[in-house]
């Protein structure tokens, strides 16, 4: 199998749960950062699929030249129809690819710890139930043209949604590990002070109460996200005439991205 290509923002990243899952199903991941000078490929023939994780930049700093970079390289994925996972930062640079704004919550309100989020509808098959899970941004996404819902949660009312039948935006954070948690609330304990934030007692109990719940969910989630290879047919029996989320080149240049 072709390996997933994972881009993180940090050196101290990891991929976490995503990653140990990914190889448990035989995929080999290759890490690349941006933000450390790793550059991104022109095509996606050498991968079979893009995960996207978090950090501590805004999908808004386009003085950062790798946000630029890694902007304008999301329509690569999604023009040769690989799954593109993105988590947190991932997602608000998907969503503001596809031509939707990424703001602070307009109370100043920040997601840090867990929290629950909810299936809309649409959203029962990729969520079947409520599911507690790990948050740690000040910032949230506006749901792109053509997108669709998938979850939602009470402060940052968009939590994850789709685009076409292989792209994914999730807000929060299901790679968390007991090593990540630690390492998180220790590195970034100012932030747990912020408006909205929990403390570090409360993410690392939380964590063992609902860590099981949340990696048995996202096991079958990233089962059915890179594994199904029917996936345009079954998009197909839903919009029979195409629709308006089948990432297409016109629409991605529409918005500002790709050749």
């Amino acid at each position: 199998m072709l390996p997933v290509l994972v881009v993180v923002h940090q050196a101290t990243s990891n991929p976490g749960r995503v990653g140990a899952i990914l190889a448990d199903m035989g995929y080999s991941l290759e890490i690349r950062c941006p933000a450390l000078g790793d550059p991104l490929p022109t095509t996606m023939a050498g991968h079979s699929a893009a995960v996207v994780f978090g950090g501590p930049m805004s999908a808004n700093d386009d003085h950062h030249e790798f946000i630029r970079q890694e902007l304008a390289w999301i329509p690569t994925v999604l023009q040769a129809h690989k799954p593109y996972l993105g988590i947190c930062l991932g997602a608000q640079l998907l969503a503001r690819c596809l031509g939707a704004q990424v703001a602070p919550h307009p109370e100043g309100i920040r997601e840090i710890g867990y929290y629950p989020v909810w299936p809309t509808p649409m959203g029962r098959a990729f969520l079947p139930q409520p599911l507690v899970v790990y948050q740690w941004h000040q910032e949230g996404f506006d749901l792109p043209s053509g997108a669709h819902l998938l979850a939602t949660g009470k402060t940052f009312s968009h939590q994850a949604f789709c685009y076409g039948p292989r792209a994914y935006g999730l807000q929060f954070h299901p790679e968390m590990t007991t090593t990540l948690v630690n390492h998180w609330t220790t590195a970034g304990a100012d932030q747990l002070t912020c408006r909205g934030a929990q403390s570090r007692a409360h993410h690392i109990s939380r964590h063992r109460l609902y860590r099981q719940q949340v990696e048995a969910w996202l096991r079958q989630f990233l089962a059915d996200w890179v594994t199904t290879p029917a996936a345009e047919t079954v998009w197909g029996e839903f919009h029979p005439h195409g629709g308006p989320s089948r990432p297409t080149p016109s629409t991605l240049r529409e918005n500002g991205w790709g050749g």
